[in-house]
Formats: structure tokens, sequence, C-alpha cells
């Protein structure tokens, strides 16, 4: 693992998309704190409110600047084509903005009592949209924040079952080889083509209407693990296959290990370098495929947020021609899938024993 390391470490764009990939796990463990307000807040007063930014530094009459976080308040137009009100940003208004701003009670990861929040209004009936506001007034950023939670834990919780069944099912095919290792191999093969969204369509259909929010993320989240797990397996059986006549696997035989230990305890962490690349270059297939089950309105609903519901709000020319701010889910599905597969390349050039 050392060396796999030292090798990682020379692959600069890995580098830093490890650190990027950090950063947004990191954001989904800690949203509650993160998030000005409750996702499910709404102000209709306030609906499509544009974006209000972050300002740092403020003028002060002397014409000199100091830090005083702030952000501008909202002055309301009708548009002379549409006759419809609109609303602008008032560069004059500011808003006091605090770091470490009270707030209602809330359980971080829903477990840690807190009543404080990372950045807010001083006062909080001010708006405080820095990202705009959806098409019922509720903080774009808030809900962005709370949906990086949900489609970054499905993507890795899928990986998680995939790799169970797929070093699982693929190993024990690989080790035994025979009729076993030609079943898996053919069932491997039928799941594999079959077409996707059909396949997605009947089992989204078949989920019960009636499903809390919570029982259809973990439905989703089994579906997808039932259906990626097909890859992996396919690589840890042939790996296996060339495995099993090795002298330490022929050694363990002779002293007596059951093929569970040869199995696990062997043969699965000469390769765990590679299992581990291979998780990780599949972890983005997981999120877009969360994505666009939400996005077509198969998997998650509201109440649940996720990059794939908060997308669906931006499914019309003309609501992006007014509020292109709601696109921002799309830009963070683009910026972890590019940081997921540039970290899974460095770690399958690191991992790889003949690579430089």
């Amino acid at each position: 693992m050392g060396l796999m390391w030292r090798r990682f470490r020379r692959h600069k764009l890995a580098l830093v998309s490890l650190w990027v990939v950090g950063l947004f796990y990191l954001v989904a463990v800690f949203a509650e704190f993160l998030a000005p307000v409750d996702p499910s807040d709404y102000s209709a007063r306030y609906t499509y409110a544009p974006p209000q930014g972050l300002h740092f530094l403020a003028q002060n009459g002397d014409g000199s600047w100091a830090f005083g976080p702030y952000v501008n308040g909202y002055k309301t137009e009708i548009d002379p084509v549409a006759l419809r009100r609109t609303f602008v940003v008032d560069e004059e208004v500011r808003l006091p903005v605090r770091f470490f701003a009270p707030s209602e009670p809330y359980l971080l990861a829903g477990v840690i009592p807190m009543s404080i929040k990372l950045i807010g209004v001083e006062n909080p009936r001010d708006p405080f949209y820095i990202l705009g506001a959806d098409r019922l007034g509720r903080d774009m950023l808030s809900r962005l924040i709370h949906g990086t939670r949900v489609s970054l834990s499905i993507g890795l919780a899928g990986v998680v079952m995939s790799l169970f069944f797929g070093v699982v099912i693929g190993g024990f095919a690989g080790f035994y080889g025979g009729w076993f290792d030609s079943a898996v191999m053919r069932v491997v093969e039928f799941i594999r083509s079959m077409p996707t969204i059909p396949l997605w369509l009947g089992l989204a259909a078949a989920m019960p209407k009636d499903w809390s929010a919570l029982q259809t993320y973990f439905a989703i989240t089994l579906i997808l693990s039932l259906i990626g797990w097909t890859e992996l397996a396919r690589v840890v059986r042939g790996r296996f296959l060339s495995l099993r006549t090795e002298d330490f696997v022929t050694a363990a035989q002779l002293d007596g290990a059951s093929d569970w230990r040869i199995v696990t305890r062997h043969m699965v962490p000469s390769f765990t370098s590679h299992i581990i690349a291979a998780a990780t270059l599949a972890i983005p297939g997981m999120i877009l495929a969360e994505t666009a089950l939400s996005f077509l309105g198969l998997g998650l609903q509201a109440p649940i947020v996720s990059w794939g519901t908060l997308l669906q709000d931006a499914q019309n020319i003309r609501t992006l021609a007014t509020a292109p701010w709601l696109l921002a889910p799309g830009l963070c599905v683009v910026v972890v899938i590019l940081a997921l597969n540039f970290f899974g390349d460095g770690l399958r050039d690191a991992a790889d024993p003949h690579g430089r």
C-alpha cells in the first residue's frame, strides 16, 4: 500500500480530484451545519429570487474597506413584455451576514444536537439566497447541500453492496470454476444484455406507491446495487482463475484451510488495490443512475432532496431562461463525476504492478 500511495501522489490530477471528492463528502456529512436554512423552508414572496452573492469587504463612508460580510437586498420590477413581477438585486441595500449564526435547534447527522449554523443573516426575517431560490421560494444553496448527502451516499452505499456481491459471487465463480462458473457468467451476461432504461422502468413501477421516502431511498440503492455488481464480478472472477493455481493457494489447501478462508484471507487481499480502484470507478455510475432515475420521476421523489430531484425543476426552457441557477445541481454532478473518474484512474494506475 505504501508503494501504491507513492505512485498515486505522482498523479497530480488524481491527487487534486481526491481533495475535491473529500470536500464534497465533508459537505454531505455536515449538511445541517453548512446549510443556512432547512431545505423545506419556503417563502412564496421570493419565488425565483436571483442569487444575491456574498460580499466579504464593505466600503465605509470615508472610502476605506473593512471586513464585513453582507448580501444585497431585493427590489421588484415589472417586466414590460411579460408583465410579471421579477426580482432584481438592490445594490443599495446591505443585509449584514455573520458566521456561526444562531438557528433553530437541529440534529447534526441526526445525532448531535446543535443550534448554530455556519453562516446566516443577522435578521432571520431578511432574505438570504446566495444561490437564488426555486419556484416555491426555497433556498437553493441549502437544498443543494442536503442533496449532496443523498446523491453521494447512494453512490457510496450502492458501491459497497455491489462490491460485496461482486467479490463473493465472482470470487467463488473463479475459485470453483466448472458448472458454477458457467451459471454465474450466464446470469451476468443476461443482466448486462438487458436495456437499462426499460429495466429501471420495470423495477421502479414494481415499488409500492405507499412506501415512505426512506423506503424508496433504500429500494433505489438496492436496485442500483443489483444491477451494478456484474462488472466487478467479471473482473474478480478473472483474477481468481489466475490465482487459484498459485503456490500460496495450494499451500493453504494442503494446510486444511476452508474454501471461505482461502478466498477471504489469501486470495482477495492479494489484489485489494485493484478492487479499490474498480469500486472507485463504479461510484460515478451509481450517482449518474440515481440522478437519471430521479430526474425522470422514477427514483427518489419529494420530500427527499437529491441532485436528481432538484434537476426536475429545470426541465423546461422557460424556467431555465428566467432562473438559470436551477442548473447548479447539474454542475455539481459534472464536477463530482469528473473528480471521481480522475481519482479512479489514478488509483488504477497506481495499483497496476506493470506500471512505471
